[in-house]
């Protein structure tokens, strides 16, 4: 007899100056969902842009930012967010960044999770933060439901920035390692994908038929050409604007900021050997070795 599968459930509220999980309590799951989930600059915009090619073919005109919503973080506010969500009819794919333990979690929706080696998404964030408007502290920051400290100016370098990084689990954002830790958890769920940028950037085609098979999409072959791309980073940074927050208003240098260079290593020549080496101890205390690996390298055991 086929044993029961114990479906995650959510047991905590995470609400900051980023957040707020509360939104999942409300939100009314469709069957056909897709929910996109990372830690933060591992590729959800990407992916965003993979899906939505995948399930509508391509357009270089389609505004993804707007129709994949990131649904958790806590502007605009849930009470405009959720009816906007709830009046689409397309079928839905959003964006969060939350463990699993603080999400509503649907037996029937799809989730992929994009993994990155924690180095990676440091010297992205970098740029991220570093490139922050006066307009992105203000939202978030000084809009009304912040709850805990503000966020404040990032560290004057990136390897200070990477230092306070790892002895803050993920500071000033949110922790990195239980993020990464809940996800691989449930990663043989029936209705979970792990794919990770480094295996995206190595045969990007590949993994978009491997997350068109997941999410059931049909693939009009006369289109897969331009489909490709459409989601390749050259293609994604001239047109940046339709995929990114705002269309890029929150940053300085606008949404070619937001999608910046796409490349992995670039902590190489910044890290010593002796801080390779602690991060890489840590990730093993933190995820366990098989974890460790596969956001190291993208492999994953079957």
């Amino acid at each position: 007899m086929a044993q029961a599968i114990a479906w995650p459930q959510k047991t905590r509220e995470m609400q900051s100056h980023h957040f707020d999980s509360t939104i999942w309590n409300d939100f009314k799951f469709r069957d056909d969902d897709i929910v996109i989930a990372t830690w933060a600059k591992s590729g959800t915009t990407w992916t965003q842009q993979i899906v939505a090619q995948l399930l509508f073919g391509p357009d270089k005109d389609r505004a993804v930012a707007e129709m994949s919503p990131w649904l958790d973080i806590r502007v605009p506010p849930k009470a405009v967010k959720l009816p906007v969500v709830e009046a689409q009819t397309h079928r839905r794919f959003l964006k969060t960044h939350l463990p699993v333990d603080a999400l509503v979690f649907s037996p029937k929706a799809k989730y992929i999770y994009i993994g990155r080696d924690g180095r990676d998404v440091v010297w992205s964030l970098y740029n991220h933060h570093v490139n922050a408007n006066d307009l992105w502290y203000q939202a978030l920051n000084d809009t009304p439901g912040r709850v805990g400290p503000p966020i404040g100016k990032p560290a004057a370098t990136v390897r200070e920035c990477w230092r306070e990084w790892m002895d803050g689990d993920g500071h000033p954002f949110w922790p990195f390692w239980e993020n990464v830790r809940t996800w691989w958890a449930i990663r043989h769920l029936p209705n979970v994908l792990m794919i990770h940028f480094a295996e995206m950037k190595r045969d990007m085609p590949g993994q978009m038929r491997r997350i068109g098979k997941f999410i059931g999409a049909t693939i009009d072959e006369s289109n897969w050409d331009q489909m490709v791309e459409q989601c390749s980073f050259e293609w994604m940074k001239k047109n940046a604007t339709k995929s990114t927050p705002l269309g890029g208003a929150f940053w300085d240098g606008g949404a070619e900021t937001f999608v910046h260079k796409g490349v992995n290593g670039r902590w190489c020549d910044t890290l010593t050997a002796e801080e390779c080496a602690e991060y890489e101890a840590r990730a093993v205390k933190e995820l366990g070795p098989e974890c460790a690996h596969w956001l190291k390298t993208g492999e994953l055991a079957v």
